[in-house]
């Protein structure tokens, strides 16, 4: 802008202009050429460039020799340079081509995880960095590092596969554009009809005024204001004409967050707070409204107040021109560092609603062990103590809040009064028409519409763009273990397995297998048989590509599990966990989501398998029987049971059972093993024991 004043100053000053020489009259003589008053107001441009310039590059070195400073520390202290801070953008990599559990994701946060080797990759990040909780120091993020950041959700919000979409957002801009014109007109016609009014107040007689009666004028007029505003014609027109779009964003974005939460790997599941990653996905919403925002309030908010300044200096003159420009930068200036204060306090009142919500979901979710130790008083007050925060940090919020509108309201109307006082001057000696005072009114009036939605909106954006932190920071999370680019599926397994010098550790200073090599022919059982925590359990995560082994290899018919897609090695593996979980709804529902197209006659089969058919057969509603909150309404022995049908179902050619049998009773547990051999005919079969 100085460049520009600058410039402007130079190419005027320059060549011939004109010099008011009486304020009351404006009278005006023309210049030749620059005398000594325009020369000093060309080297006031002049020196505010110079100080501009020197401020950017005290900046610019200040914040290199900062970074440079920040380098040699993180070199003494730590024998490397990080450069994290410098290089590494608000959002990692792009959301683009890789593979993992059926999703697409991006590569590993390593980089190297979809490479050749993953030894580097695989290093027990269950403890460093897969827990999913809040920060505890605030992060202080500049909006270019925002919109830098956010521009992940910007592909979710545009409806690039729908052309029927695409049309309704080109017609909702038409829309936008037709309400600018209109916003002009309102106040030009209400001094059109102000001005034919007083004609005739002028011309003496009432019936002069009846006659010169402005129907056409007053008629502009209400169409005008029919068509203005949000909640006229055209933005409601545009409001009904967005919801296909809003809802087709909001689908898009909360879709694809739940999609990447399930192509997420096991260590992030093993460390994530519920809590904390329910709460992050229910900021989708926020981040659509944001985008919305930007899109429909604060492109139009802007192209009103360069119109306010172009139409002040047409209709009226430079003065008025100026008087806006001053009052909007100031109004502007002002919300944005009172609201870049307030940042902070919104970061910690949305963190304190994210904990709120937290602490209820994980009580919840704990129900019994709450009961067990008698300790509702003691989750009650840590609640209560969770809402206390949140409306703590609320407090402090609404009061820099109402703070900022009173300074708000101050920067206004001392610039309305200026231009209100000018303007009724010029009435007083006749320079203007009453119809002009009434439209510089109007439009004034107008113009703080954009400029108090503006401050509503920074907050309103501000506080949208805080809670969708979280949800960003969910997209930044990366699995571990994903598909190398171009691998082709296991087309067909027979169910030939090989551990070949398998070296895997959850912490590399605490190894879990090493050097392990074991053979299973197709249609053996194999049983582990170890003391708990000896990894039994971790050579099945290995073979379910959970995770990747540091160092040998696992192979399926010959194939090393890395070199085919993870999809296609789970679809030949079931797995009887440990613990069984079910979905809150009917065994039938539980027993088919293995396999979907699986006939009742192969479900009853299964049971019967698995020694569960006949107690099925006893409850109420049989099959329709609902099994509870992750089928706590079932027995242990009983949930296993229905894990074996529901592994049965999928009809794997290799069956991995963690101490399936544990939670039976011993006549139960013998009927099982006696028909494991039934079972696994045809089949591998791995028995942990």
């Amino acid at each position: 802008m100085e460049i520009i004043i600058f410039t402007c100053d130079a190419i005027i000053l320059s060549q011939p202009h004109k010099v008011m020489v009486n304020l009351d009259h404006e009278k005006y003589v023309i210049v030749d050429s620059m005398d000594q008053w325009d020369i000093i107001d060309l080297s006031f441009s002049g020196t505010r460039l110079c100080l501009v310039a020197g401020s950017v590059v005290v900046w610019v070195v200040s914040t290199l020799m900062e970074r440079r400073a920040e380098r040699e520390k993180c070199k003494r202290e730590h024998g490397y340079v990080s450069e994290a801070d410098e290089n590494t953008p608000l959002v990692g990599r792009d959301m683009n081509g890789y593979h993992t559990n059926g999703h697409a994701s991006s590569p590993g946060a390593n980089g190297s995880t979809h490479g050749a080797s993953t030894s580097e990759s695989s290093h027990a990040m269950v403890d460093e960095d897969a827990g999913f909780y809040r920060p505890e120091k605030l992060p202080h993020t500049t909006w270019f590092e925002y919109l830098r950041g956010y521009s992940i959700f910007f592909p979710y919000m545009w409806p690039s596969k729908k052309l029927r979409l695409q049309l309704v957002v080109l017609l909702c801009f038409l829309l936008l554009v037709l309400q600018r014109v209109v916003n002009i007109l309102v106040p030009y016609q209400i001094g059109v009809v102000t001005d034919q009014l007083t004609a005739g107040e002028k011309a003496g007689p009432v019936a002069a005024i009846k006659s010169q009666m402005p129907w056409t004028s007053l008629g502009l007029l209400i169409m005008y204001k029919l068509l203005q505003g949000p909640s006229g014609l055209l933005g409601s027109w545009r409001s009904m004409l967005w919801i296909p779009v809003s809802q087709h964003a909001y689908r898009a974005l909360t879709t694809s967050a739940f999609e990447h939460v399930h192509s997420l790997s096991l260590d992030f599941h093993l460390g994530k707070r519920t809590g904390e990653v329910l709460s992050a996905l229910n900021k989708g919403a926020s981040v659509n409204s944001f985008l919305e925002q930007v899109t429909f309030q604060v492109f139009p908010m802007i192209v009103d107040l360069f119109l306010a300044i172009t139409y002040f200096y047409i209709r009226f003159n430079a003065l008025y021109a100026v008087i806006v420009c001053i009052v909007t930068f100031y109004y502007l200036l002002l919300t944005i560092r009172l609201a870049s204060k307030t940042a902070d306090q919104r970061r910690a009142m949305s963190n304190a609603d994210r904990e709120e919500e937290a602490v209820k979901n994980d009580s919840i979710i704990s129900y019994e062990t709450v009961k067990y130790f008698n300790a509702e008083e003691f989750e009650f007050k840590r609640y209560r103590q969770a809402i206390k925060n949140f409306q703590k940090a609320e407090a402090e919020v609404t009061w820099s809040i109402s703070l900022m509108n009173m300074y708000q309201s101050l920067v206004f109307m001392t610039g309305m009064l200026a231009a209100v006082m000018w303007g009724a001057y010029q009435v007083t000696k006749g320079q203007r028409e009453v119809g002009d005072f009434v439209s510089l009114m109007t439009y004034l009036g107008q113009l703080q519409g954009p400029l108090n939605f503006f401050g509503t909106f920074y907050r309103t954006v501000q506080q949208a763009m805080i809670s969708g932190e979280r949800l960003l920071e969910l997209f930044k999370q990366r699995p571990t273990v994903v598909d190398r680019p171009g691998v082709p599926p296991l087309s067909s397994c027979n169910g030939h397995l090989e551990f070949s010098k398998v070296k895997f550790a959850y912490d590399k200073r605490k190894p879990a297998l090493r050097n392990l090599t074991f053979e299973c022919q197709p249609g053996t059982t194999t049983a582990l048989v170890g003391e708990s925590g000896g990894g039994k359990s971790t050579l099945f995560r290995l073979l379910y590509r959970y995770f990747n082994c540091q160092s040998g290899n696992i192979r399926v018919d010959g194939q090393n599990v890395r070199d085919v897609t993870i999809d296609s090695v789970r679809r030949f593996i079931g797995v009887v966990p440990q613990d069984t979980i079910l979905f809150n709804d009917t065994l039938m529902y539980n027993l088919k989501y293995a396999n979907q197209s699986a006939t009742d006659e192969d479900v009853i089969a299964a049971c019967q398998a698995a020694s569960i058919h006949d107690k099925i057969m006893t409850f109420p509603d049989k099959y329709y029987t609902k099994v509870g909150e992750r089928g706590l309404r079932l027995s242990g022995g009983e949930k296993q049971r229905v894990a074996i049908a529901r592994t049965l179902l999928k009809n794997p050619k290799i069956i991995m059972l963690d101490e399936a049998t544990s939670a039976l009773d011993s006549h139960t547990e013998q009927q099982i093993q006696s028909r494991l051999a039934a079972i696994g005919r045809g089949r591998t079969m791995l028995i942990i024991a």
